[in-house]
């Protein structure tokens, strides 16, 4: 089982929805870097399950951190959090442990590790597992919002609503988003946001659930990050990204849509503005040849409906080996994307500092080896 990712940082996840704790390992951060505790908490209450639109679960997911700082700062060591588990029912589960779940990964992980996985609430399979990573990669939002980049990620389509798109004037994509990362609800147009969650109460009230796609916008990036081919800032991205439950499908700047373009106006025409270079168009979002531009990267991803429906669902019984009809019990999201934001949000911020490390060395956890004007 590989639960490591990174080259220059690593970032390891462990645990189970319904064992004693989660948690997560980081390795590469050089001593002094500050971590935020503060700023730590924030986050992880932007991932909180809210009201109706999210499961009746709910999770204290206070953050203990049991190595690698020191006043404040890492030390430069491995550096661990754990966060307790403290509200789980695995009686739910254990009244249907013979029924593949479809949506689930009941049947691939029974063919894997031969029975031997923790089935309950989905163990190391759930989306639970992105709480420690939003603590973790909590210290590289921080990092690199001192250093001039932001990361944000909005609801562009949710449950068949569109929001706003992000605007292409620099000032006003800021604005949107820096107040992206202050909202609860990560919508652009408030309206289509109320219209999106009164979607999702009506989905959940027939027992069903919702899926769409997370925007995500990374500001301040210096050209020259990443690679030609293996490690290109794509390939990074979206390898995290696919780590994120139900994520089914990552495109970058216009994606699938350049499949109806002409080469005349798929093409980004350079240009210079106030002594850079720029692009009058980011259709590329961000990344020629695998590596950034300068310009903003601009990344989706489509979240698939939550597989946990209250809807009698056929299925099978892999130990009596006969067709069955599946109940689910217990609670679950109607929706995931408006906790998933800030876990994408975290692990971009996780694949910019990767990309950074392998650049710059750790020299741009200490100072910032780019102009940021």
């Amino acid at each position: 089982m590989s639960d490591t990712f990174g080259q220059s940082i690593t970032l390891t996840v462990f645990g189970e929805s319904h064992g004693p704790a989660i948690g997560a390992t980081v390795t590469g951060l050089a001593p002094g870097v500050p971590v935020n505790t503060d700023f730590m908490r924030a986050q992880m209450d932007l991932r909180r399950a809210r009201g109706r639109i999210s499961t009746a679960r709910t999770e204290a997911d206070a953050v203990r951190i049991v190595s690698g700082v020191y006043r404040g700062a890492a030390t430069g060591t491995a550096l661990t959090l754990l966060i307790e588990n403290t509200n789980t029912r695995s009686a739910d589960y254990a009244k249907m442990s013979d029924l593949l779940r479809p949506g689930h990964a009941d049947y691939t992980a029974y063919r894997k590790y031969g029975g031997h996985q923790d089935a309950r609430g989905g163990g190391h399979f759930s989306g639970r597992l992105t709480a420690p990573v939003v603590a973790a990669c909590s210290i590289f939002t921080y990092l690199l919002r001192q250093k001039g980049v932001v990361i944000a990620t909005h609801l562009a389509r949710c449950a068949g609503v569109d929001d706003a798109p992000f605007s292409a004037d620099p000032a006003l994509l800021t604005q949107q988003a820096e107040a992206l990362n202050r909202a609860d609800f990560a919508v652009l147009d408030t309206a289509r946001g109320a219209a999106m969650t009164q979607a999702i109460e009506a989905a959940a009230a027939a027992g069903d659930s919702v899926g769409g796609v997370l925007e995500t916008v990374i500001l301040g990036l210096p050209a020259g990050l990443g690679e030609p081919f293996f490690a290109s800032v794509e390939s990074t991205l979206a390898a995290l990204f696919f780590s994120i439950p139900a994520v089914k499908g990552v495109e970058f700047g216009l994606g699938f849509g350049f499949a109806d373009r002409l080469g005349s106006t798929a093409n980004d025409p350079f240009r210079m503005q106030n002594g850079r270079i720029v692009t009058a168009t980011n259709h590329n979002g961000g990344v020629n040849g695998g590596i950034t531009n300068g310009m903003p990267v601009v990344v989706r991803t489509v979240v698939k409906p939550t597989p946990s429906i209250y809807k009698p669902q056929q299925t099978v019984d892999f130990i009596a080996q006969k067709n069955a009809v599946l109940q689910i019990e217990g609670r679950h999201d109607p929706c995931i994307l408006h906790r998933a934001r800030v876990v994408q949000d975290s692990l971009a911020a996780f694949a910019v500092a990767d990309l950074c490390g392998r650049h710059f060395g750790t020299r741009w956890q200490e100072e910032t080896p780019w102009n940021t004007d």
